[in-house]
């Protein structure tokens, strides 16, 4: 066992008893929604995130906790949203929230646990952690919109996909490393150099996600292969695909995303073309980009074991599988 792996199983059951008494304060029809996608497994990153950094820079009280549990509530509110605006069946391999309690209560359920991640935030009564989460928040709607906006009008734009990803991934893991350097009290420096690690970090993560999509083992991944395309979504892999096609066929592919026109076959050659030329593994090596930025940041961090452990998590969205 890595000593990564060592620090999640430690930390991971106080995480998952916060998470479980802090969703004891909602109403009980939104509260089963909350248990079902918060409690079905995931990686746990950014409370992890929030923890390391608030240990590597000095802070060692319990009430880190609620702090990082009010991370992984925003995430699941953008996850449950995210499932209903793509239509998808499946969330982590298991049935989506909104086919088993339906749309009306998911939708509430995605709205609580907003609130109450606000809420636990207001507690420590720190205004510029209020101020870092609702940036976030409201970057992540944003990166939401720009999604939207992007799939009714299909276009290879790289910069508007960066900017899609950076609102609806990156930002929150970025608060998620923010928060902790606000809470362990460091100066102005070290919150900015943890602000930077965190949003590298959530770029490549992003970026190496959009990179499985077209790669991994679906079972592995806990979504169909090519889900995005089916979604019409327009991601780093596909961008570098229509750069490689000419210009009458790239109106075409885009023009059949846009109305939904693609069929089975059409979608499979694409998702093979995109394997075959080793796309994937491009959009992997944008990753490792951020990911040194990411590294870069950490020379600032103290020479704690925490920090060791940061460098860590690096290694672990570069390889990545699933």
């Amino acid at each position: 066992m890595t000593k990564l792996s060592d620090f999640f199983s430690r930390e991971l059951p106080r995480v998952n008893v916060t998470i479980e008494q802090e969703l004891a304060h909602l109403n009980p029809l939104v509260k089963e929604v909350g248990r079902h996608i918060l409690l079905s497994g995931g990686k746990r990153l950014r409370p992890m995130l929030t923890i390391l950094t608030a240990r590597c820079l000095g802070h060692h009280g319990e009430d880190i906790y609620p702090l990082a549990c009010s991370l992984e509530f925003l995430h699941s509110a953008t996850l449950i949203h995210d499932d209903i605006l793509d239509n998808a069946d499946t969330r982590r391999g298991r049935k989506a929230c909104h086919l088993i309690f339906g749309l009306h209560r998911t939708v509430l359920a995605g709205d609580a646990l907003l609130a109450l991640a606000n809420l636990i935030v207001a507690r420590y009564d720190i205004p510029a952690m209020n101020y870092c989460v609702a940036q976030a928040i409201m970057r992540t709607a944003t990166g939401e919109v720009e999604e939207i906006a992007q799939i009714r009008s299909p276009r290879p734009d790289r910069a508007a996909y960066l900017e899609i990803i950076r609102g609806k991934t990156a930002d929150l893991i970025r608060a998620a490393c923010s928060c902790g350097a606000i809470l362990a009290g460091a100066d102005e420096d070290l919150i900015e150099h943890a602000d930077s690690f965190g949003l590298n970090v959530g770029m490549a993560f992003q970026l190496v996600d959009d990179a499985l999509d077209y790669a991994a083992d679906h079972e592995l991944l806990g979504k169909p292969l090519g889900g995005d395309l089916r979604e019409g979504k327009i991601t780093l892999p596909l961008i570098l695909y229509l750069q490689t096609l000419q210009e009458y066929q790239q109106r075409t592919l885009l023009h059949k995303m846009a109305h939904d026109e693609l069929s089975e076959s059409e979608m499979k050659r694409i998702v093979d073309s995109i394997q075959e030329m080793g796309l994937d593994k491009k959009v992997r090596e944008e990753a490792g980009e951020y990911l040194q930025l990411a590294r870069q940041s950490l020379k600032h961090f103290p020479g704690t074991p925490q920090k060791s452990l940061l460098l860590e998590i690096i290694e672990v969205v570069r390889s990545r599988k699933f």
